[in-house]
């Protein structure tokens, strides 16, 4: 049986499928053609890249993805000063480049990288729409992760998975 603290590990580690990361990207290109980004960067809390979309050739992606993690940590302990749990968006601006950054589902930071060819609410107002997007994402990737352990928890797939393996072992070489 798996001890609490396993699970809790295990529901915070961003493992994602194939049809996952198809489905993020798919946000997030929606996202882009919508709002008029440049580029659209999914980073976990921890600073790790998940994907990316849009123009990231210039973009040094592990620096920013770093920064970008840094900077929302930053900013809860600010939020905890207000009263508040944390912030769900921050906004840098700078002379022709912005930086919007949403929380998504507790657990990623979607980024925005823009310039002055669209506008703060556009990016914002698409940004928060693709967040509970891919909000909604996660949550049914983590239901579908607690519906496998759970299911493999029930099943006797280990026990014979164990009785097969030493039945295979004692043909090769031997029972005594």
């Amino acid at each position: 049986m798996t001890s609490r603290s396993d699970q809790s590990l295990r529901d915070e580690a961003l493992v994602f499928y194939e049809e996952d990361i198809a489905a993020i990207q798919s946000i997030l290109d929606a996202f882009l053609k919508k709002s008029g980004a440049h580029c659209a960067l999914l980073v976990d809390k921890d600073g790790h890249m998940i994907t990316s979309r849009g123009r990231t050739q210039n973009v040094d992606l592990d620096t920013i993805s770093a920064l970008v993690a840094g900077s929302f940590a930053a900013t809860k302990l600010l939020a905890h000063q207000f009263g508040e749990d944390e912030f769900t968006a921050l906004f840098h601006q700078g002379k022709g480049r912005n930086l919007q950054l949403s929380l998504v589902a507790d657990r990623a930071l979607l980024t925005a990288l823009f310039g002055d060819e669209t506008t703060v609410g556009m990016v914002r107002l698409y940004a928060t729409e693709a967040a509970k997007r891919l909000t909604d994402i996660f949550h049914e990737h983590v239901q579908r992760e607690r519906a496998a352990d759970e299911e493999c928890a029930t099943s006797d797939a280990p026990d014979t998975f164990l009785g097969e393996s030493s039945s295979a072992l004692d043909d090769m070489f031997g029972n005594d």
